[in-house]
């Protein structure tokens, strides 16, 4: 059976564990009285809970995945850090246009509103954090109340022999019946707070997985890439083994998108990577870098080695003859160009990146549909 999601009433008691959301108060218009301390908490509180609550209802009701790119975009919009992305957002929903992902990529790539790297690792360290120490918390006082019942049990069946006890007695054993009555209804609760949890971490863990993914290829994507650049250059460097990187470039790929549309953009998009991603084993790391960019690590691979084999591919796109399944026209001949470096030739792998680029733009100049090494 699948999983279900999580509803709005699971996602918001659980967020308030963790402080995430939190909107600086307004001290103009905030409470004020003999405690004013504890009244900006509670109204820093209120404010934490409107705020994430109107991002759950904006992701579920726009039918929105629930990953770090759209939780940024969305608290940037409801918490006043980008104005016109909320405004442009309020106009779409007031016209009746449903906010699609498509859609919102495109407004958050033009806003500039995208999260960094850094930033993305922060939010998925704290929510980690958060679920690891909530989890903790209900383990432990479950097992406190679970003995806490057990010892209940034990004194009640001791003061139900005293037959002929006074009337306190009977008294303290009843108010140990509804204690008692109490702690299994509280370990229940913490038992289904902590299978919350757990179900929680398993989805952080897929919001990890999804956030290291093009969503629209299926390749790794650019943060994917640079962690495994740093570590691949690390391993091979100590290893003495070659490693080169190739930076690749759909030829002419606007005149696609400006002819044929974006979604058509798009499927060719899925193509290349397709057949790029045939170069992909143990071995090779490919990843979409970007637009029409892709990058490929080839570990073992010398600059010469990896251009023949980025060669192949490049020659296995260009046989093929794509039409356009909407309107049945033919794209005409898809070919990319690529820069090949060697790695651990330079000082960082960096270095390689930008080297790797330059001889991209050579191919470009040289005619395209071409890899050059560096």
């Amino acid at each position: 059976m699948p999983e279900r999601p999580l509803s709005l009433t699971h996602v918001r008691p659980l967020f308030r564990w963790f402080g995430v959301g939190a909107r600086t108060p307004d001290l103009a218009t905030a409470p004020r009285g003999s405690n004013e301390n504890g009244s900006l908490e509670r109204y820093a509180s209120e404010s934490r809970r409107d705020l994430l609550a109107a991002i759950c209802t904006f992701l579920l009701e726009h039918e929105l995945a629930i990953h770090p790119a759209n939780l940024t975009l969305a608290w940037q919009a409801f918490s006043g850090a980008s104005p016109g992305l909320a405004r442009r957002i309020a106009g779409r929903t007031a016209s009746g246009e449903k906010v699609t992902q498509q859609w919102l990529d495109e407004v958050g790539a033009e806003s500039g509103a995208g999260p960094s790297q850094e930033d993305l690792q922060g939010m998925f360290d704290a929510l980690d954090q958060g679920v690891r120490q909530f989890t903790r918390s209900t383990t432990a006082a479950r097992s406190a109340t679970s003995e806490y019942q057990t010892d209940l049990g034990r004194h009640l069946l001791e003061l139900e022999e005293v037959g002929q006890a006074k009337e306190m007695v009977s008294r303290l054993a009843s108010l140990a019946q509804a204690m008692a009555a109490r702690t299994r209804q509280t370990e229940t609760e913490l038992q289904a707070r902590e299978q919350e949890a757990k179900s929680l971490r398993r989805r952080l863990g897929k919001a990890r997985r999804d956030a290291e993914r093009d969503h629209l290829t299926g390749l790794p994507n650019r943060r994917a890439f640079e962690a495994e650049l740093d570590r691949q250059y690390t391993e091979a460097a100590a290893a003495r083994e070659p490693l080169s990187l190739a930076f690749c470039d759909i030829d002419h790929f606007k005149r696609i998108n400006d002819t044929h549309g974006h979604e058509a953009g798009d499927r060719v998009l899925k193509v290349i990577a397709q057949v790029l991603a045939r170069s992909s084993n143990d071995n090779c790391h490919v990843s979409r870098h970007g637009g029409e960019e892709f990058v490929l690590l080839f570990r073992g691979l010398t600059p010469s080695e990896a251009k023949a084999r980025l060669d192949r591919a490049r020659e296995d796109l260009a046989a093929r003859r794509l039409l356009n399944r909407d309107t049945n026209e033919p794209f005409g001949q898809i070919t990319f160009s690529a820069g090949v470096a060697s790695v651990v030739a330079h000082a960082n792998p960096r270095e390689a990146l930008k080297v790797a680029d330059d001889a991209l733009y050579r191919a470009k100049q040289g005619g395209r549909n071409q890899v050059l090494v560096a």
